[in-house]
């Protein structure tokens, strides 16, 4: 099993966690803003491997994070056959006027 930490607020952890709706057998999804637990166990996993090396030279949190059952740990979610969120449509005037798109 696939242990994924992510938290709601995180358009990147909405868009995996929407994508293992149903896939309990496959995936744990960890809310780290649910309970001091939960993102205690991330900080340890983010302040000790080097795979947030990047993420925390550049300011960013590191989520939504995967570590396999293997222990191997990742950032994209690729590496867990998972989709990464990609930048929507922009909407034009047109599409604003008109409210298509829900702009």
């Amino acid at each position: 099993m696939i242990k994924i930490y992510g938290m709601p607020t995180c358009p990147y952890c909405d868009f995996v966690h929407e994508q293992i709706a149903g896939r309990e057998d496959e995936f744990e999804y960890i809310n780290i803003g649910e309970n001091i637990r939960n993102m205690s166990a991330f900080t340890r996993l983010r302040d000790n491997n080097p795979e947030f090396d990047r993420c925390k030279k550049i300011g960013d949190v590191g989520i939504p994070a995967f570590v396999f059952e293997d222990g191997r740990v990742s950032i994209d979610p690729a590496d867990a056959g998972l989709i990464e969120y990609g930048t929507p449509d922009a909407c034009s005037i047109e599409d604003h006027k008109s409210g298509r798109k829900g702009c």
